[in-house]
């Protein structure tokens, strides 16, 4: 579970990028983060996993107190940043074994996963290539692997789905909703409208770092019939 309770977040003391956000995403959820650029998204993904120091409230995950217990809340954690250029220096396979050795995943489930992963994604082929020589989107699939390399129960992806191909793409998104299946949570932001009009359970829509809508697709459509998601964000960013 992903609990925000009330964070804001101001840059040089003028700039209120995240106004006092309110968000539960519950076990077996999956919840799409929506809204225009420097809405707040970024900011808020990295106070949830503890990058950022929220300015005021609290960021629980799975009851872990991302401040006060942040070494606990963050091995709940699988992270995908919005920037898939770090480490580039190392092996894939030096990368992947780094991550699971700071989550102290054990060397045989290690193995068998970055098989599963690397099966799934295509990279057996540059496991042992340094991370420079990847393309945008080899890099993306890398940090997916890297995300989930310990099993969390808790996913906070940032623009996961940027730069895969299609095939990528599609897998991630059943790894998602069989993730949320098996009681687990996921919070994911996205530009792709059509993506979370198809895989979420619930939205949150902010602007200017303020919730304008969060709920299910179907109470949102209920309040803008005949429209699609797309039409409905336009509007309400729009009116903002």
């Amino acid at each position: 579970m992903i609990r925000i309770e009330d964070i804001s977040k101001t840059y040089n003391s003028t700039i209120k990028a995240v106004d006092h956000l309110n968000l539960t995403v519950n076990d077996g959820e999956i919840v799409g983060f929506i809204g225009p650029n420097g809405a707040g998204k970024t900011t808020t993904i990295k106070m949830l996993t503890g990058i950022l120091k929220p300015d005021s409230g609290s960021v629980f995950i799975n009851d872990f107190d991302i401040q006060k217990e942040p070494l606990k809340a963050k091995m709940e954690i699988g992270y995908i940043a919005d920037s898939p250029d770090m480490f580039l220096r190392l092996k894939g396979i030096e990368f992947l074994n780094l991550i699971a050795d700071i989550y102290k995943v054990p060397v045989g489930v290690r193995k068998e996963r970055i098989k599963t992963f690397a099966t799934r994604f295509e990279l057996a082929e540059v496991l042992d290539q340094q991370m420079q020589s990847y393309s945008h989107g080899m890099r993306q699939k890398m940090m997916v692997a890297a995300a989930l390399v310990h099993d969390p129960a808790v996913w906070i992806l940032d623009e996961p789905l940027t730069g895969l191909d299609p095939k990528s793409a599609y897998n991630l998104k059943n790894m998602m909703r069989e993730h949320a299946n098996a009681g687990n949570s996921v919070l994911f932001s996205t530009h792709v409208l059509e993506v979370a009009e198809k895989l979420c359970d619930k939205v949150i829509m902010i602007h200017h770092g303020k919730t304008i809508f969060y709920g299910t697709l179907e109470e949102l459509t209920e309040k803008h019939p005949d429209m699609d998601l797309e039409q409905i964000f336009l509007e309400m960013t729009a009116h903002e």
